[in-house]
């Protein structure tokens, strides 16, 4: 056993040891028990297997085969110390990658070698020999020229058998030993079986008939000692003597003995023409070399008529002599009466199967009965009387004489001891005075009764019997049977089973169960009754073909995983796996058909051409597999070689094509074949017939019959209008360029009114083609005019041009007060502005303003007042808040005269912060120490 695959065994019962311990199978050398552990990272892999360098062991116990024992030593197997643990941890905690990479290494050669053994398994199931093939084509003419000769032609079904029996003896692991179910191989002697044909080893069929006769001697010796015990072929169960027992090698002919194997011959062919009487037995003997199998039909030629004589001889086969002319047979049938009406036809005529009127035996009845059947007895008794006249025939319907009376002559009484010679025939004969003195049933004893008529009674003689099987014995009336309760312990025939029958007396019946034990083939079991010695070979046989079915082989049952296919000169008739409808001519064979290297053909997508390249529509292709591995135990994915269809290349026939714009014309590829751009500029005239379409060579649809004008899909042109514009006109042209005169420019031109508040929007047009009088009519808003006159006023005109007219001409309403402002008049701003119009004040005017001093003066002196007032509060407030903090200065320092220091808050607060900070400062250096 390989060391890195013991991982279950040893005989160490505790905790397992753990990894990188001395007590591990690859380290000490002894053993005895131990505790151990698994390994968790080093040491071994998943699966247990140790190290090489002492990795851990698997559970379990004892020894393991590649080094030491486990448990020598319990201080050194199973000690558990703290440092020894934390060793251990620290080395399995180590580099956890590494002992991964170690582990997948391990799987992997274990997984190698695996693979290997299984290589090495399926090469011995595989047929064992190695030999060479024969030229089966050239030994099968050569075996059977002689017959195809006599034959006058190549073909003949009736060679077909013994061709196939060829093929098996040729081909190499086809011939199988139905006993050992090994390949016969063309150097090793072999027995045949002259009824089946069936090819067995010399030893095997030795050892079969040496087992067998043994078996059935134990058996039979002791009742039949000087029998001729005959012994069986293993497949068709034909009957052969002792003296037949096989013990030289012999030709298939049997008439060279050992022959020596010549590659060119047959194997276990003598070469020699085989001269074996030809069967059924014609005169002829067969034509072929040595040969396997029964022997052909005869293929001489002869004279021979039909079956019914009415056709003259005619030449036919030998084999074939006895022949139908197909005409009615006419021959008179049995009955007299009809005529046969079957075809020609061998043998006898059938019985007739028409009716007729048929008279019974005795003649006194007739029924329609079938001519095959002429003789038939009606139920009446015959009743014609005796010569002797006194008693009738008592027989039932019967033809000739009834013959004498059955009670005349010499007559004796029952028990034969008194003859009486003189009875009449009318008269019994009667009984004698003596005694009866018949042999009762048993055979011992006599009958006692007086002479009687009719049977004599059971024999009820005492006697002393013995039961069947001689174990015991009872007295018993001489009539009865004795049988014991005592089971036979005896085997019977098939040396497995008791007979366990009740009194056997020695004679066991067969053994009445199924074998049921397996073949040899190893697929069924034994299906006759329980037999001693071995089972027969399994008549099962399987068939197995060539891939197309033409060559077949017959192989027996268990064989067929290890024959090879035979060998087929056929042509493949494997479907092909591309769109070819039949592959190219190659012979038969069992695997993959080559690569397809014939054209191919496939009609291109897009034009009339055809694909010139090698047929690609079913390459095999290596494709890597999908997927990972879930880890190192499970096996390598290898890469799969699949079928895929791949597609045609584009067509590469060249052709003449024209650019889209005309300009050249230039060879491409028919899958390229179309159109194209060959980069100059188009240089058709656009419809503004100013310029030319500057788009590199593209489709251009004509419209009309001038092939230099632009198409719809030439370019528009998208230039402004360059004509020179109309004087004074400083806009361009707002149109694209179009052919003709420009339109009238439309644009407006923005000009301020008169009065320059408002920007007057004129079209340019307009403006450019008006004279000064026009224009100055242009100019004016017809808003009014919103200068101001001198006075103050508006100016009442339109919006007009030049200056606005004088203030004396202004006839706006204005108004105007008096000094104090309490009178007010309205008058013409002309008349204001003449001088004309003015307003003096009055007594009333003169009263208002001395009550509206007085007032004045005393909201003053109030104002005044108010304000000392508030003054005098705020200074009050003020003193107020003085005097109260004076007496609180005064209090607390009354206080802090009497209060100790320790009563003190900020003192305490002060000594507690000085304290915390001294213990912080020792507490901090001593953790640093």
């Amino acid at each position: 056993m390989d060391p890195s695959r013991q991982t279950f065994l040893g005989r160490g019962r505790g905790k397992r040891q753990p990894a990188g311990s001395g007590t591990d199978r690859a380290g000490s050398q002894g053993g005895g028990r131990g505790r151990d552990q698994w390994p968790s990272h080093g040491g071994g892999d998943m699966f247990g297997r140790a190290d090489v360098g002492g990795g851990g062991p698997g559970p379990g116990r004892g020894r393991g085969e590649s080094g030491g024992a486990w448990g020598q030593d319990k201080r050194k197997s199973g000690g558990r110390g703290k440092k020894q643990k934390r060793s251990e941890q620290g080395k399995q905690e180590s580099d956890p990658q590494l002992d991964y990479d170690a582990a997948v290494r391990k799987m992997e050669a274990a997984q190698k070698q695996m693979q290997e053994s299984a290589q090495r398994h399926l090469e011995q199931y595989e047929d064992s020999s190695e030999e060479e093939e024969l030229d089966k084509e050239k030994i099968l003419s050569s075996a059977v020229q002689s017959y195809n000769q006599a034959l006058g032609s190549e073909e003949d079904a009736d060679l077909s058998h013994v061709k196939q029996h060829l093929v098996q003896t040729c081909h190499s692991g086809a011939a199988v030993c139905l006993i050992c179910i090994a390949t016969i191989k063309r150097n090793e002697p072999v027995w045949n079986c002259r009824l089946c044909a069936c090819m067995l080893h010399l030893q095997c069929i030795q050892r079969w008939v040496r087992d067998g006769v043994t078996q059935t001697s134990l058996l039979s010796d002791e009742h039949f000692p000087n029998r001729d015990i005959p012994w069986q072929c293993p497949k068709c169960r034909h009957d052969y003597s002792q003296a037949e027992t096989p013990t030289r090698y012999f030709c298939f002919c049997g008439k060279v003995e050992d022959p020596e194997f010549d590659p060119w011959l047959v194997p276990h062919s003598c070469g020699q023409t085989c001269s074996r009487a030809l069967q059924p037995e014609c005169g002829h003997n067969c034509l072929l070399l040595c040969h396997p199998g029964p022997c052909p039909p005869c293929p001489q030629m002869v004279k021979s008529t039909c079956y019914c004589r009415k056709k003259p001889p005619e030449p036919r086969r030998c084999a074939a002599r006895e022949w139908s002319c197909s005409q009615v047979c006419g021959r008179k049938l049995p009955c007299g009466l009809h005529t046969c009406g079957q075809v020609c036809h061998a043998g006898d005529c059938p019985p007739c199967s028409k009716e007729s009127s048929q008279p019974c035996q005795c003649g006194q009845k007739s029924a329609v009965r079938p001519c095959a059947e002429p003789t038939w007895q009606c139920d009446k008794v015959c009743g014609k009387p005796l010569s002797c006249g006194f008693h009738t025939c008592e027989k039932v319907c019967h033809s000739g004489a009834c013959g004498p009376c059955p009670r005349t002559g010499k007559r004796t009484c029952p028990c034969g001891k008194t003859v009486y010679s003189d009875l009449s025939c009318t008269e019994d004969a009667p009984t004698c005075i003596d005694t009866c003195g018949k042999e009762l049933s048993c055979g011992s004893h006599l009958c006692t009764d007086k002479c009687h008529f009719g049977p004599c009674g059971q024999c009820w003689e005492m006697a002393t019997k013995t039961c069947r099987c001689g174990q015991r014995k009872k007295s018993l009336p001489c009539n009865k049977e004795y049988l014991c309760e005592t089971r036979c312990t005896n085997m019977r025939n098939c040396q497995r089973h008791q007979c366990r029958r009740k009194c056997c007396g020695g004679q066991c019946p067969p053994c009445d169960q199924n074998c049921g034990r397996s073949l040899n083939c190893r697929n069924h079991k034994c299906p006759t009754k329980c037999h001693p010695g071995q089972c027969y070979p399994c008549n099962e046989t399987v068939d197995i073909s060539c891939h197309c079915g033409f060559t077949v082989i017959t192989v027996p049952c268990g064989r067929k995983r290890g024959a090879k296919p035979p060998k087929c000169m056929q042509p493949c008739r494997k479907p092909p796996d591309c769109h070819h409808p039949q592959r190219a001519p190659h012979p038969c064979h069992a695997n993959d058909c080559p690569p397809c290297r014939q054209r191919c053909c496939l009609p291109l997508p897009g034009c009339s051409h055809i694909c010139p390249h090698p047929c690609h529509t079913a390459v095999k292709v290596l494709q890597k597999p999908q997927g990972k591995r879930a880890g190192p135990w499970e096996p390598v994915l290898q890469p799969v070689l699949t079928v895929v269809r791949f597609d045609c290349p584009p067509c590469q026939v060249p052709l003449p094509v024209q650019c889209l714009g005309g300009h050249e014309i230039s060879p491409l590829p028919c899958s390229q074949a179309r159109p194209f751009p060959c980069g100059r500029p188009c240089g058709r005239r656009l419809t503004c017939t100013n310029h030319t379409c500057s788009k590199i060579c593209h489709l251009v649809t004509i419209v009309g019959d001038d092939p230099s004008q632009a198409g719809p899909e030439c370019e528009v042109c998208e230039e402004g209008c360059g004509r020179p514009r109309p004087e004074g006109c400083v806009h361009p042209c707002l149109r694209p360029c179009h052919p003709g005169d420009c339109p009238p420019c439309e644009q407006m031109v923005r000009q301020p009114c008169h009065c320059k508040i408002i920007q007057l929007f004129i079209e340019c047009s307009k403006w450019t083609a008006a004279d000064d009088k026009t224009r100055q009519d242009l100019l004016s808003c017809q808003s009014p005019c919103p200068k101001l006159l001198s006075c103050g006023h508006q100016c009442t005109q339109v919006c007009h041009a030049g200056n606005c007219p004088g203030p004396e001409n202004c006839n706006r309403k204005t108004n105007i007060r008096c000094p104090c402002r309490r009178k007010k008049k309205d008058v013409r701003c002309s008349a204001l502005q003449k001088g004309e119009a003015r307003l003096e004040c009055d007594d009333i005017c003169q009263q208002v303003k001395d009550e509206k001093q007085k007032a004045a003066e005393l909201e003053k002196e109030k104002h005044e007042e108010a304000e000392k007032q508030k003054q005098q509060e705020e200074l009050e407030e003020f003193q107020r808040k003085m005097n109260k903090r004076r007496r609180q200065r005064k209090q607390r320092s009354e206080v802090d005269e009497k209060i100790p220091w320790y009563r003190d808050r900020k003192t305490v607060a002060l000594l507690v912060s000085m304290v915390t900070v001294l213990l912080f400062a020792i507490m901090y250096q001593l953790t640093s120490d």
